[in-house]
């Protein structure tokens, strides 16, 4: 069994829709900083999404732990032209768009972005990845990632709809914990952990 830990990075505090806009994280809560490195075995490998909040977050609590370069394939959805824009201004300039893209997630995709169904592709694809380049005698992963990112790998763990995933709640700097049994297929062990 393999445990891939999924962190959401620090909040980034913006008000708009952010998928590829590179923001930086607010790592300022330094005691969450201190228990969510707690929380995370000390010998797990780390890998994050190439945005710095992701990456600034990783490096606020890596600690010594052996580091994969950061990927590109573990990003946030790409909005694309509605990217770093507020719901309410998607929302005046096509209101049938954007709530089909969230009440309906799967082939609708944003202008100029991607849906949910290549979200989840390519991090099904970026994550296969990974655990093939990784050692199953490494047990534990840690990934920085984003909402999107980690929803995609909670639905493919439980086999649940799109819809569905989107009633979790994923807060900046939890830790969901997934469990591979290679063959056997997926688990869960938390979700949404504020230690």
């Amino acid at each position: 069994m393999r445990r891939l830990h999924f962190l959401r990075h620090g909040p980034t505090h913006a008000k708009t829709m952010v998928g590829w806009t590179d923001l930086p994280a607010d790592l300022s809560d330094t005691a969450l900083l201190r228990r969510v490195d707690d929380a995370i075995p000390k010998d797990a490998i780390c890998v994050s999404s190439d945005l710095k909040r992701c990456s600034m977050t990783l490096d606020a609590i890596q600690n010594g732990r052996r580091r994969m370069p950061d990927d590109p394939q573990l990003r946030e959805f790409n909005f694309g032209d509605w990217d770093n824009k507020a719901y309410a201004q998607i929302a005046a300039e096509n209101p049938k768009a954007i709530e089909a893209f969230w009440d309906n997630p799967g082939s609708i995709q944003a202008p100029n972005g991607e849906s949910w169904d290549q979200l989840t592709a390519r991090l099904t694809a970026g994550i296969d990845r990974l655990l093939r380049e990784t050692s199953a005698s490494e047990s534990d992963i840690l990934i920085s990632t984003h909402f999107g990112a980690i929803l995609t790998q909670l639905a493919r763990a439980t086999d649940m709809s799109a819809k569905s995933v989107f009633s979790f709640k994923i807060d900046n700097l939890s830790i969901t914990t997934l469990l591979y049994h290679g063959p056997k297929g997926w688990g869960v062990q938390r979700v949404n952990h504020i230690p």
